[in-house]
């Protein structure tokens, strides 16, 4: 198992796509607990891939990169941040990262507050959206999808001026500050 430093301590994003923060979550459904995988974009708050399933692992986290991967729209330098769980160390989860050409960070240990903005976004989704109980996976899976895309399409953020994730990571193309 692959371990990385902290790349994140003393960095502050400045575009989308710099860097790319990820944790997992639980989720209840009458049927039981579930787990989603959230990969977020750590300057416009937007979720870039997801992934809900019954089993915490390493292919069920590889399927939101593979989904934030293909939703990135700039080809800047990027970091990816996690904890230290086995699902971001194992072998899978580390070649998808050397594949997109995307820079590994992690934790220093089992703190929290180091992957705060990851932790966030998981409050954000279960507080404000995952609010009533699902019956089963099925449409756990539909509620999920139907708040991520309010999440960064409709929400706005106080961190983000008052603007949706989508409307900081769009514009940013848009001024054209990105290379």
């Amino acid at each position: 198992m692959k371990k990385h430093p902290n790349l994140l301590k003393e960095f502050k994003p400045s575009r989308p796509e710099e860097a790319l923060v990820s944790d997992i979550t639980y989720v209840q459904s009458d049927e039981g607990v579930h787990y989603l995988s959230l990969v977020t974009d750590a300057f416009s708050r937007k979720v870039m891939g997801y992934e809900l399933s019954n089993e915490m692992k390493a292919t069920d986290v590889v399927k939101a990169l593979r989904m934030a991967i293909k939703a990135r729209q700039y080809r800047c330098p990027c970091i990816h941040h996690s904890d230290r769980g086995l699902q971001y160390c194992s072998s899978v989860y580390q070649t998808l990262l050397k594949v997109g050409d995307i820079k590994p960070s992690m934790t220093d240990g089992y703190d929290c507050y180091q992957n705060a903005l990851a932790e966030r976004v998981n409050g954000i989704l279960k507080q404000e959206f995952l609010l009533h109980r699902s019956r089963n996976i099925k449409e756990l899976k539909q509620l999920v999808k139907q708040s991520v895309s309010i999440y960064n399409n409709m929400r706005p953020h106080l961190s983000l001026g008052m603007r949706t994730p989508n409307e900081v990571h769009e514009k940013s193309q848009l001024l054209g500050q990105l290379a």
